[in-house]
């Protein structure tokens, strides 16, 4: 058994605290964003052009611990030790003792999109000979299938791709959309993202899957114009994203956007239709609260 405890503090003392908490005897620790999956959450990007973000104001710091009838005192004493006398809530929860790798293949089945592309881990035998199977195993980054943004596009992917399209993913995390289209007939592929593992990730699966992608961090330089932008993040990240995104769409390309809740969509439609180069979105089908937009260069 484990003991996983969780503690809210201010960003500026989040590193140090989970630092301590090593120090302290924890296994591991990390560091999220106390108000992920929320309004409030904080995206993370430093795309051209985009103001640079710090990391969220409210962490949350993550550790996992032995048990040990001392632990809370360790806790207080590591939070002490920079500085932190009182810490507030400290959550903890028994982790039970498993076979971490069996369980976690067991949470991950292949994934139907359509008739025409499944999402099949590497343990499993493809259900379906005859359709697309993309092999793709749960990782670093981002990107499964299974999450309505990424079945959303994916969709769309099967149902618009004709063969012989330029194709930008930006934020590609594992690389599915972006393997996805050139096994649908794409001519080339170029995926973007903030974070290494992604990129790693998305070479690795690219490598499992036979396909040649085209692979760039964020902080690159990207002129060139695509026939096709997808761009699955978050809403946030979408808006300020909106002058370069739009920018890279090709006359008459097209561009589909998730990460989006169904709520959210007027926002990121209007900071679409105002960008130098203005792109008239619309909401083109909706899933589980999540929707997917699409555009057509110079259709406003």
């Amino acid at each position: 058994m484990w003991i996983s405890v969780a503690i809210e503090t201010g960003a500026a003392r989040a590193d140090a605290l989970s630092d301590a908490l090593l120090e302290s005897g924890a296994i591991s620790a990390s560091v999220e964003d106390a108000q992920a999956g929320t309004a409030l959450e904080t995206p993370q990007f430093g795309e051209p052009g985009s103001p640079t973000t710090p990391l969220w104001e409210q962490s949350r710091v993550v550790a996992l611990f032995e048990p040990g009838s001392d632990l809370a005192d360790r806790i207080r004493a590591a939070g002490a030790a920079i500085g932190l006398t009182d810490l507030g809530v400290i959550r903890m929860e028994e982790i039970a003792e498993q076979d971490w790798v069996r369980l976690t293949q067991s949470q991950f089945e292949p994934i139907r999109i359509n008739d025409k592309l499944w999402i099949v881990p590497s343990w499993h035998v493809a259900p379906d000979a005859q359709a697309i199977n993309l092999v793709l195993d749960p990782g670093l980054a981002f990107g499964t299938g299974s999450h309505p943004t990424t079945l959303l596009c994916l969709q769309w992917l099967t149902e618009q791709l004709r063969g012989g399209e330029r194709l930008l993913d930006y934020g590609c995390g594992s690389g599915i959309l972006a393997i996805a289209a050139k096994r649908l007939g794409a001519a080339s592929v170029l995926g973007v993202d903030i974070d290494d593992n992604a990129l790693i990730a998305a070479r690795d699966n690219a490598a499992n899957n036979q396909v040649e992608l085209g692979l760039r961090h964020s902080r690159e330089a990207l002129a060139e114009r695509y026939d096709v932008v997808v761009a699955n993040i978050l809403t946030n990240p979408l808006c300020v994203l909106a002058p370069l995104l739009s920018g890279r769409v090709a006359p008459g390309g097209r561009i589909v956007l998730s990460g989006v809740l169904a709520e959210q969509a007027a926002q990121v439609i209007a900071a679409y239709a105002s960008t130098p180069t203005p792109m008239l979105l619309r909401v083109g089908a909706e899933h589980e609260g999540w929707c997917r937009l699409e555009g057509t260069a110079g259709a406003c």
